[in-house]
């Protein structure tokens, strides 16, 4: 998919949200004045693709239209995936319940059987601010997208495991069936290592040279569910390189940051790693990673 193509795919989602559902109040357009609070939600459709087993993934991501307010929505009626049969009928299908500010690109994975027609859908429900949007997921031919591989140079999103030697994960595959579970304690720092390696393959589309290389991985670490708060010694570490460093070597590179949480439950933490693409791809819906923590907090 082209860029053009999916600079379509990723404003659609406004276009879903107005005129093929209801909506309880008027949205805010993106070209008005940016709000910090009381403004509205949106879940983003990024596209789909097809799995090796014959199953279809949803790439989802959303839309928070504050600079600075940021939400807790439990899955219920202000958040909620319903789609059809008993395995998909919801509310729960693994949606974030914590929302940052501004614009959050492929965030999570919803995954369909390979039974799953074009003429059916899930729909994503948000409600916040006394607005109430809706976007539908279909399987439509000009959303099917390829975020694994960037045909251009062969670039591939980095790959992170969270345990030595464990388990790895690649793209932006988030899904709360493929979390790593681990265990903290409110009475002990927690401490979250990350070990990430990445081809280091770049394109401008142009060919044109980097002036000013950024790392060639970046980490982003969020809250994605939980009870309390989360705060992160670093929410953008810097990875400690150990191979590579430059466009076109193979990389290895860490970190570990340490996580406080503000009272004990069930917590899900949420990691995106970006190469030399950048955020989103660079408008491309590769090249990124994403994967999920579940954190078991006790007193």
């Amino acid at each position: 998919m082209n860029r053009w193509a999916v600079a379509r795919v990723g404003g659609a989602f406004l276009l879903a949200g107005s005129a093929l559902v209801s909506v309880s109040a008027q949205l805010q357009l993106p070209s008005g004045p940016a709000k910090k609070f009381g403004a509205s939600l949106t879940g983003a459709y990024e596209g789909w693709f097809d799995n090796q087993d014959g199953t279809h993934s949803f790439l989802v991501g959303y839309f928070n239209r504050n600079t600075e307010q940021t939400f807790d929505i439990p899955v219920g009626p202000a958040n909620k995936l319903e789609g059809p049969g008993a395995a998909l009928a919801g509310p729960d299908l693994g949606q974030p319940t914590h929302f940052l500010a501004g614009r959050q690109v492929g965030v999570f994975t919803v995954t369909v059987p390979k039974s799953f027609t074009k003429d059916q859908k899930i729909t994503w429900t948000l409600s916040v601010n006394g607005e109430t949007t809706q976007i539908p997921l279909r399987l439509h031919v000009d959303y099917n997208v390829s975020p694994f591989t960037d045909v251009a140079v062969g670039n591939t999103p980095p790959v992170l495991h969270f345990v030595q030697g464990g388990p790895t994960f690649t793209g932006p595959i988030s899904a709360m069936s493929k979390a790593t579970q681990m265990k903290a304690s409110l009475s002990t720092p927690f401490e979250l290592p990350l070990w990430a390696t990445d081809d280091a393959k770049y394109t401008s589309g142009t060919n044109a040279p980097m002036r000013n290389p950024p790392p060639p991985v970046q980490v982003i670490w969020s809250k994605y569910r939980g009870p309390g708060t989360v705060t992160f010694s670093e929410a953008r570490p810097k990875l400690t390189i150990t191979k590579g460093g430059k466009v076109n070597e193979p990389y290895e590179g860490n970190a570990k940051v340490t996580v406080k949480f503000s009272e004990a439950g069930d917590y899900v933490l949420h990691a995106l790693a970006t190469d030399y693409s950048g955020f989103g791809g660079g408008g491309e819906v590769c090249c990124w990673t994403t994967s999920l923590v579940k954190v078991t907090v006790t007193p």
